[in-house]
């Protein structure tokens, strides 16, 4: 995680994918919201996984003409079962280092497997250890970091089992993108039950918020995530990394969300509205 001492001033992102399918239009709604970065999931339909070299050079074309960057490749890596051989995810990875270099990113999201039905999920442990491992060795070859969002239904799901992944996989090229939402889906109050563990590995914020009672996701604020005591606690940490828009307002399934461009910009506002009010400039 990046420190500072001067005013606070965080890199504002978001998932295009959530807006539109075409870059073009992700990139407009994004740049009318204030942000100059995206972070993507995929593009005219297609994951950023499965992108060929031309066509990820046609992405890049897109979102250098609008002056943008890329905040991060936000991969599928990890939603998978251990049944798949590991060969699977070292070729999404290869797919996204790729992409991470076509597209100038620094930072590829990640998971850390899916919980097999009916098995204790720490039987999952050392073979998630073991490709974590492996994967984080082949991001570091790279020169590329790899994110664990916290996730249902994955091993990195609560925050005792994220920080047992940051601290045995042991590795620069492993750190922690922060999901309020997602913890909440778990039953855990994300500042109070996890962030004094975790906030050390924290690079970067997925933003988005959620009813403990429903698992509904809504707006930054208006839901039980502690947004406002997550942006105050990165605020006073020094954080000074991305904020990504990952809203899931109009849909969400296992690989990802939709919001639409109005319901994209209702999460931006009230998003900007928090930081406001902790004096984090969003830039």
């Amino acid at each position: 995680m990046s420190l500072t001492t001067a005013q606070p001033t965080w890199t504002l992102s978001g998932f295009g994918d959530e807006i539109h399918p075409d870059p073009r239009i992700q990139c407009a709604v994004l740049l009318a919201l204030g942000a100059r970065h995206i972070e993507v999931r995929s593009a005219w339909g297609i994951n950023i996984v499965d992108l060929d070299k031309e066509r990820l050079g046609e992405l890049w074309a897109a979102i250098r003409a609008e002056g943008m960057g890329v905040s991060a490749i936000g991969s599928p890596i990890g939603k998978s079962n251990l049944s798949d051989p590991i060969e699977f995810e070292l070729t999404r990875l290869d797919n996204a280092l790729r992409a991470a270099d076509v597209l100038e990113a620094r930072y590829i999201r990640m998971f850390s497997f899916w919980q097999t039905e009916g098995v204790p999920v720490e039987q999952m442990r050392d073979e998630v250890m073991d490709r974590l491992g492996r994967l984080a060795e082949r991001a570091a070859s790279a020169g590329v970091v790899l994110v664990h969002e916290n996730e249902k239904h994955i091993y990195g799901d609560i925050p005792e089992r994220v920080l047992d992944i940051v601290r045995t996989v042991d590795s620069p090229a492993l750190r922690l993108a922060w999901d309020n939402a997602n913890y909440v889906q778990c039953g855990v109050r994300p500042v109070t039950d996890g962030f004094a563990q975790l906030a050390e590995y924290v690079e970067y914020l997925q933003v988005k918020d959620a009813r403990r009672e429903t698992g509904e996701v809504v707006p930054a604020g208006e839901g039980d995530g502690e947004l406002a005591e997550t942006i105050t606690g990165l605020r006073d940490r020094g954080f000074a990394g991305f904020a990504s828009l990952e809203p899931h307002l109009a849909d969400q399934n296992a690989l990802g969300g939709f919001s639409g461009a109005h319901q994209f910009g209702r999460a931006a506002r009230a998003f900007r509205t928090l930081t406001d009010n902790a004096g984090v400039t969003l830039a």
